[in-house]
């Protein structure tokens, strides 16, 4: 599977902050496979792409990837035509200084610097010792009037970055969760499926997993595979080995543990037994903190067995998002594999 750089490129550098995801969602209706059955979005911009399975159509099983991304929202104007945020999302305020952003305005958007003071003022006794989301400022280079009449109180920002590849990898914004997406796009076309398959937009994820929240009720599946990124800690920066979670290159993260499920051991060995007869690479996942949509799918209507398949991401929650084109193919290979392996006369109760 040759990587799709367009595609991929597109969706990470396309905007949506958690709650305003449409032009996401709008790119990912657009590459839909003809041959999806009905697609649907709901009251949380969830969308819906639904392919009746062949042999047993009333077995269902749920792929979600969720396609928003952390931003901010703008909560005040300042006199001076500075704008101020609030965060969306899990951000490290250490490595929003000196980044361009891009307020996403009712009548467009507008480009814009986080700036961050000179080293020469490094003794100014306004600056505080530690960073904090609510001392990021948002500068325009507008006049004041002019801000103020362009940015309201509730208008999204997101951090602008183009996609590039860099050797074996690709990096950019917002491949947490976009590369997912894309992976889910590329399973839709190659699966042929028994069952039902649902593959699942989400929305929402970095603010609580809402949007898997919602469509977990509406949706009673049999079974839930969610699709996202994990943390390659793999660099030379004071992380100890133990402390990788997964490694760039080394295959798709089977997810065994993450700070909010224990996917079902049914549903992993599978994936496992998959991976293995598939001559796919593969590598077990232990996340010790954090959580994806797969946590919410289990339990939201009734018990439900999960499992998750994982890109592995360095960099995560940065501008610099990286993941390795091997490890992309091996998701898709992976999930491929698994979904063509279910017939819907599987037993996941333990």
């Amino acid at each position: 599977m040759a990587l799709d750089v367009d595609l991929l490129g597109k969706l990470t550098e396309t905007s949506g902050a958690p709650g305003h995801e449409r032009r996401v969602r709008d790119v990912v209706r657009s590459h839909l496979p003809d041959d999806v059955d009905a697609v649907r979005t709901d009251a949380m911009g969830n969308l819906v792409a639904t392919v009746e399975g062949s042999d047993n159509p009333d077995f269902e099983v749920l792929v979600p990837a969720h396609m928003d991304e952390i931003g901010f929202i703008v909560k005040h104007v300042h006199d001076d035509g500075f704008v101020q945020v609030d965060a969306l999302g899990g951000w490290d305020p250490r490595i929003l200084r000196a980044e361009r952003a891009t307020v996403h305005a009712d009548d467009g958007d507008l480009p814009g610097v986080i700036g961050s003071p000179p080293p020469h003022t490094d003794e100014n006794p306004y600056t505080r010792d530690k960073d904090e989301v609510r001392d990021v400022f948002i500068d325009l280079g507008l006049p004041a009037d002019e801000v103020e009449d362009a940015v309201q109180v509730g208008d999204t920002v997101t951090l602008s970055q183009r996609f590039e590849p860099v050797g074996d990898l690709v990096t950019g914004k917002a491949l947490d969760n976009r590369v997912s997406v894309y992976e889910l796009l590329a399973v839709a076309e190659r699966v042929e499926p028994d069952v039902t398959v649902h593959y699942v937009a989400t929305t929402q994820e970095e603010v609580g997993l809402r949007g898997a929240e919602a469509v977990g009720v509406d949706l009673d599946a049999d079974l839930v595979l969610n699709l996202d990124t994990t943390v390659a800690n793999d660099i030379p920066q004071f992380v100890y080995e133990e402390d990788y979670v997964t490694e760039l290159g080394e295959g798709a993260g089977v997810k065994f543990k993450d700070g909010v499920v224990i996917p079902n051991p049914k549903v992993v060995d599978h994936l496992v037994d998959v991976a293995e007869q598939a001559g796919v690479d593969h590598q077990r996942e232990v996340l010790g903190a954090g959580g994806t949509d797969t946590g919410p799918l289990q339990r939201n209507h009734g018990a439900t067995p999960v499992g998750a398949v994982s890109t592995p991401t360095r960099y995560l929650h940065t501008p610099v998002e990286a993941v390795h084109t091997d490890d992309v193919e091996a998701v898709v290979d992976l999930t491929t594999a698994f979904l063509e392996s279910i017939d819907g006369t599987e037993d996941f109760t333990l």
